[in-house]
């Protein structure tokens, strides 16, 4: 182990061992997959980099001195294909392991990585190759992705199509025969830290997708996420579900893992079937794990945890949407792990959390990672008292590592995101005495009914405990006389059925257990609720579904 890490950081800690400052040291020329991973690669060649597994019992094993033999193979390919400094290519390689060496070969020579989902259909690809020039797309035989691509119009500026899997396809090459056909000697290739790295598509609750850019001190801004959040270790084998279409990826599968020296675990999956992921954290011994709330408690009604041998996990971690405390008690009950929740967004890295030894308050997101300025404002730009609810902000000036440089393309939403010396999130929230972030909602997703403003979650935790509940959104509706009316969308469990006696006994249900102005006047139940792909609810198809 040559902890690599504390070359880019300094930390202090308090007098209970919690970190309390902590400063990122960001060389000019400094890049993540030369400076990282062939690190490890020469001086430590044999040490676990990713453990790749699926559902059909095939494994691979990469170690450190693979990735760099292979990423700079995949780099050399990519060179002799036109592929330059600058250039921005789209990789849509669900969770096959090709994906983090064809990243890292990207990295190395400059080129702009756009991960996407695999999927993206016809107007997606060209949405997303004429907003961002992409130069050239990579992508899995599957899934219909290739067909999607060259049935797409008006997309001048693609020139390569690279395809990995399948039958030989007119007009595409083909990936890993390019990768095995290559040099594997690089010449490190001369950057900045400023250099535009990674790009991500991100969608709002309105409009196009967001293309949200990261120079190379994205990289080192995830430090802090694998080492104080999940609290990866270097032996240790680390599990973040989500697709490599998507940010969480950054987040749990690259950056911090491999700053720690630790190993990634991917699971290659059609569908999520919750008793098979934990299987195959038991079978390949996974130390840590981190997947949103949705998929904790799919593991808690549907995975059967208590007879899993889940004794190989030592942390727990969870993000991407609010933690009902219902989950948090019946996750710890079942396997003796507090649920960390952490918070952040595609536009960020990890900026509240509950950083490792500190005691978690269910329901509560946390406190600020040292790591940035965070505080809680109202309307007029000044800081909230304790109790008060209102919108969380990110400290911008100086830009923090971790922090996008801009929403490409578009310097108008970027200033009206990034204003005052603040990056605004969007997101509403309040803190108790003691500096813990309770998450409210979205503005989106706030309900003003008769006066009162109301969050979702609040409303959703108390239903988590109703014993015919499922899951639930809440959302609002409008109302001629209040403004907006409080609706729950409710998935039942099994052996109940829907009813209008049903109906009032939640309604009562919500009336003792919160204030009474926030039951649910409308009350609708469903076989399923809208999700995003990593496992949202997505409030706005409801809500736009309400206006039909």
């Amino acid at each position: 182990m040559r902890n690599i890490h504390l070359r880019y950081v300094k930390e202090k800690y308090d007098k209970k061992g919690i970190l309390s400052e902590y400063k990122m040291i960001c060389p000019p020329d400094f890049n993540f997959a030369f400076d990282v991973v062939d690190d490890i690669g020469i001086n430590d060649p044999k040490r676990r980099a990713l453990v790749w597994a699926d559902v059909k019992g095939n494994t691979r094993t990469l170690t450190f001195g693979e990735m760099k033999k292979y990423s700079d193979k995949a780099a050399n390919y990519f060179l002799s294909l036109g592929i330059k400094k600058g250039d921005a290519v789209l990789i849509a390689l669900k969770n096959h392991y090709q994906f983090w060496y064809v990243l890292m070969a990207l990295h190395k020579i400059g080129a702009l990585g756009v991960p996407g989902t695999f999927m993206l259909k016809k107007h997606d690809i060209e949405y997303r190759v004429n907003a961002a020039s992409i130069k050239a797309v990579m992508c899995v035989a599957t899934d219909g992705l290739p067909e999607a691509v060259d049935s797409a119009e008006n997309i001048p500026t693609l020139k390569l199509k690279i395809m990995l899997g399948g039958a030989p396809r007119s007009g595409w090459h083909d990936l890993d025969e390019g990768i095995e056909k290559a040099s594997d000697v690089l010449q490190r290739v001369p950057s900045s830290i400023n250099d535009p790295m990674l790009m991500y598509f991100s969608s709002g609750t309105t409009g196009l997708p967001k293309m949200v850019l990261y120079d190379h001190t994205y990289a080192i801004g995830h430090i802090s996420t694998a080492k104080h959040w999940h609290d990866v270790v270097p032996d240790g084998l680390h599990l973040t579900i989500a697709d490599t279409g998507w940010a969480k990826v950054a987040w749990g599968k690259l950056y911090g893992q491999w700053f720690m020296e630790a190993g990634i675990f991917v699971y290659d999956y059609e569908k999520f079937v919750p008793a098979d992921v934990l299987n195959a954290v038991s079978k390949y011994k996974v130390t840590t794990l981190c997947c949103p709330p949705t998929m904790f408690r799919m593991f808690l009604n549907d995975g059967d945890v208590k007879s899993k041998d889940l004794s190989c996990l030592k942390h727990a971690t969870i993000a991407g949407e609010a933690l009902n405390p219902d989950i948090f008690h019946k996750w710890y009950e079942a396997t003796g792990l507090k649920l960390m929740e952490g918070y952040g967004q595609t536009e960020t890295t990890l900026t509240v959390c509950n950083t490792k030894g500190m005691e978690p308050r269910p329901g509560s997101m946390g406190k600020p990672n040292p790591q940035y300025v965070v505080d809680i404002i109202d309307a007029d730009g000044n800081s909230c008292a304790p109790g008060v609810t209102g919108e969380i902000v990110v400290g911008a000036d100086p830009p923090v590592p971790g922090l996008m440089v801009e929403y490409y393309r578009d310097p108008d939403k970027t200033s009206s995101t990034v204003y005052g010396g603040w990056h605004h999130t969007g997101d509403v929230a309040w803190r108790d005495e003691d500096g813990y972030i309770w998450y409210v909602g979205r503005n989106d997703d706030i309900i003003k009914s008769s006066g009162y403003r109301i969050g979702p979650f609040e409303i959703e935790s108390v239903l988590a405990h109703h014993p015919a509940v499922r899951e639930s959104a809440v959302t609002g509706v409008p109302d001629e006389v209040r403004g907006q009316l409080v609706k729950a969308t409710i998935v039942l469990r099994e052996g109940y059925e829907p009813s209008d006696a049903l109906k009032k006994d939640i309604q009562d249900f919500v009336k003792r257990e919160t204030a009474p102005y926030k039951y649910p006047r409308v009350v609708e139940f469903v076989k399923i609720l809208p999700k995003t792909l990593s496992g949202k609810i997505r409030r706005v198809e409801i809500r736009e579904g309400d206006k039909k």
